[in-house]
């Protein structure tokens, strides 16, 4: 992607393009299905509902800035990165600016925690610290996640089972094997969305000693990651169906991996780096019409 110059852009924009919002429906996604859940289940909340959206995009925006900043400090966002422009590298934002961004978002983030806590308890504190420390911690302090190959695995947890069940969990005040289940297809899909970013990026990634899990798989085995997870996430409402009667509707989350055709077919078949810059935001389509799906489905019921 050709670099942006400095005072090419508006400073609002600039931070706009560091919040980084095709990342943005990974935080939405796990909050809409677990809403969806709580109503199916007959405990919807609105405002916790909508607090854990909040608080979700929050930690989004701030492991998105956490990322910017630290794999700058780190030389793996180097000058022929292929990918989306990061502020801190092109020289858009401060490293400085983006570190007090950073810190903005979590500090908004705590006080949203602070009502959800107030509504959920110590579940959800505890949730809470654990969402605030991996959200520097996936780049950042002396074991950063994504740098050993954990980042999968934290998207996985926290964006996907965590997410789904602490959503469900503060609107009814009791733990559901099911909301945890509804959190494996999301997680599954999220972690998809990383792996398809990690993909494009092994080459600078290695160079930089980032040894993210696709760099330890290399192309051929983070192509079948790929596709495992969109497999994985196609079985949840089937399995849903049967072991949680969930309505036979919940199988339109199945369009998701029809939104996310090009994707996997760019996952496949691209031989340069570039070919995959489309296949980012087409996961994140898959993404947002499969938690869309899921939703519908659990809401007719």
């Amino acid at each position: 992607m050709t670099p942006l110059e400095p005072g090419t852009m508006s400073r609002a924009s600039a931070w706009a393009l560091a919040a980084r919002p095709r990342t943005l429906p990974a935080a939405a996604a796990p909050v809409l299905v677990g809403s969806a859940l709580a109503w199916h289940l007959g405990g919807f909340r609105l405002l916790p509902a909508l607090a854990a959206l909040v608080g979700a995009l929050l930690i989004q925006v701030a492991t998105n800035l956490a990322n910017d900043y630290f794999d700058f400090m780190k030389g793996a966002d180097a000058e022929d990165r292929v990918g989306p422009v990061r502020v801190t590298q092109a020289g858009l934002l401060a490293p400085g600016t983006v570190r007090g961004g950073m810190v903005v978002a979590l500090l908004a983030a705590v006080l949203v925690g602070a009502y959800l806590v107030s509504v959920g308890g110590w579940p959800i504190f505890w949730i809470g610290v654990a969402s605030l420390i991996c959200a520097v911690a996936y780049t950042g302090g002396p074991f950063p996640l994504a740098y050993h190959g954990l980042g999968d695995l934290f998207v996985f947890v926290f964006f996907g089972l965590v997410a789904v069940a602490g959503t469900t969990y503060v609107q009814m005040l009791e733990f559901r094997w099911e909301a945890l289940w509804a959190g494996v297809g999301v997680g599954a899909v999220s972690t998809a969305l990383l792996v398809v970013n990690n993909l494009r990026d092994i080459q600078t990634d290695l160079r930089a000693g980032k040894r993210t899990m696709a760099v330890r798989l290399g192309v051929s085995g983070t192509r079948v990651q790929y596709t495992l997870l969109w497999s994985l996430a196609a079985s949840v409402p089937v399995v849903g169906i049967g072991l949680y009667r969930w309505p036979s509707t919940v199988l339109l989350a199945v369009l998701g991996l029809v939104a996310a055709g090009n994707a996997v077919r760019a996952v496949w078949e691209f031989e340069k780096p570039e070919e995959l810059l489309d296949a980012l935001p087409t996961t994140a389509l898959g993404l947002m019409v499969y938690a869309l799906g899921l939703s519908l489905g659990l809401l007719l019921n």
